[in-house]
């Protein structure tokens, strides 16, 4: 009776044990879905790049400006064509620094394409590629920039556009292997336009750490909007 009591003693610790093993790779599992689900990705590596807030910067004035963008957003090519020029002076005269996020909320707006992501990828691929032709590409990707609700442009398409802007051939593989798309999905969450603030959307500035909105504070005049504030 010894024995045997000992035999089912020996079991069910087995059978204990067993049960911890399964809990352990079960919450194994499901934490490393949850954090695949949530990681960054690979990081754009490159000194004009803020791998934690995922802005591009161009210049390096003192004073900063900061733009959230998508390149589906046709307030955001407003925005572009008549704040864009006075902003590079800003950065070639050395006033500011100006700090390009790259985001994508109009996903929707491209019959399941995902440009918003994919061109934004693609922004950081020509950064890491080069930054200096940042500009350049933030420029013509606006120039050529697809209506909403179309399926926006094709990987070859913006590829050229990179190598047109100065970027080497081997951005070319990285904008079609999608190389920082959970990155840009990443950084897009924790931009101001997805933390609830009222009336905040795309283009979204900030000026010297003061949020401005295209709904509220964008004039279309960047001497008030944004000299005046970098002066004030």
């Amino acid at each position: 009776m010894a024995a045997a009591r000992k035999a089912t003693n020996w079991f069910a610790i087995g059978i204990t044990a067993a049960a911890v093993v399964v809990v352990l790779v079960v919450g194994g599992v499901v934490w490393f879905a949850n954090s695949q689900a949530t990681s960054p990705g690979t990081l754009p590596q490159s000194s004009a790049v803020n791998t934690d807030t995922g802005a591009i910067s161009v210049g390096s004035g003192s004073k900063t400006v900061d733009t959230y963008v998508d390149f589906m957003c046709p307030i955001c090519n407003s925005f572009e064509q008549s704040y864009g020029p006075t902003l590079q002076q800003l950065v070639d005269d050395g006033t500011i620094t100006l700090n390009i996020h790259p985001i994508s909320i109009l996903d929707r707006s491209s019959q399941g394409t995902q440009y918003s992501t994919r061109s934004a990828s693609a922004a950081y691929c020509v950064a890491v590629d080069d930054p200096a032709n940042i500009p350049a590409f933030v420029k013509a990707m606006y120039a050529q920039q697809p209506a909403e609700g179309t399926s926006g442009l094709d990987d070859a398409t913006i590829a050229s556009i990179a190598t047109s802007a100065g970027a080497s051939d081997a951005v070319t593989s990285c904008i079609n292997d999608g190389t920082y798309e959970k990155y840009v999905t990443a950084m897009t969450r924790q931009t101001p336009i997805q933390s609830g603030a009222s009336g905040v959307s795309t283009p979204t500035i900030v000026v010297n750490g003061t949020l401005l909105t295209n709904k509220t504070d964008l004039t279309g005049d960047p001497q008030k909007d944004i000299v005046a504030r970098l002066n004030g």
